[in-house]
């Protein structure tokens, strides 16, 4: 699982939330003559290894876009391997992860297309892993940002909340996990420059990088240099910097 590559946790400070959007496993597939199903492998591995850097460099939350709302109108055959490649992983790293400290959860809506299997066995790995706090590693499985905050209204709704009283607190109380903190940087491979519907909520003033790499061969060194990239970044939330005050008032 592990990449040995590039700097340490002390090295680097790293974003306290981490969001991937893993794109690009089927063009890698496509670029070897490989089928569509061979780059969906190619991609646990990689996001194996996210995890491992995630762990080695301090991150605390690590959320992977696995599959969207929108991805069930691919074709049958392939998305019955995604789902087969994530019920695999689980049963095989389940414990290892519970091992090193690290919390698994399922971020996405349960409905009729969700198959019962795979919805058992992401409700062990939870169970697995629940007390865990080193890392939590949130999978967003049949997830959709518009989608997501249409269950939060519907949760406000039927909790009777007088709209006077409604706030962004309010909504964020009722999403699906209301301790998971904002994100600070989304990481997008591929080479495609949007966020395809994924955690809009929590990517208000999140720093977004776009890489051409595709998913598979993105590796642990690919994850500190985005990192470094981040850090470079001045995050103002809409404010200014002391330095940037200091030459309005002139």
């Amino acid at each position: 699982m592990r990449d040995h590559e590039g700097p340490r946790r002390s090295e680097i400070l790293p974003p306290r939330h981490l969001a991937c959007i893993m794109d690009g496993n089927g063009r890698w597939a496509a670029s070897r003559g490989l089928p569509r199903t061979a780059g969906h492998a190619a991609g646990v591995s990689a996001a194996l290894a996210c995890v491992d850097g995630a762990l080695d460099l301090g991150i605390e939350w690590l959320t992977l876009f696995v599959f969207s709302t929108e991805n069930w109108i691919r074709p049958k055959s392939e998305v019955e391997s995604i789902i087969k490649l994530n019920m695999s992983a689980i049963r095989r790293y389940g414990e290892e992860l519970r091992d090193r400290g690290t919390r698994v959860r399922y971020l996405g809506s349960v409905d009729d297309r969700m198959p019962q299997k795979l919805y058992a066995e992401a409700k062990r790995i939870e169970r697995l892993t629940a007390g865990n706090s080193k890392l939590t590693v949130t999978l967003a499985f049949n997830h959709g940002g518009r989608s997501e905050l249409v269950d939060a209204v519907r949760s406000v709704v039927r909790s009777r909340v007088p709209a006077d009283e409604i706030s962004e607190a309010t909504v964020s109380n009722h999403t699906q996990y209301p301790d998971m903190p904002d994100i600070d940087l989304l990481i997008r491979t591929s080479g495609e420059h949007r966020i395809s519907n994924f955690m809009l909520w929590r990517l208000a003033y999140a720093e977004i990088l776009f890489t051409d790499t595709l998913w598979p061969d993105f590796s642990r060194a690919d994850l500190v240099s985005a990192i470094r990239l981040y850090q470079e970044r001045c995050r103002r939330y809409g404010g200014l910097l002391s330095t940037e005050q200091g030459h309005q008032s002139e």
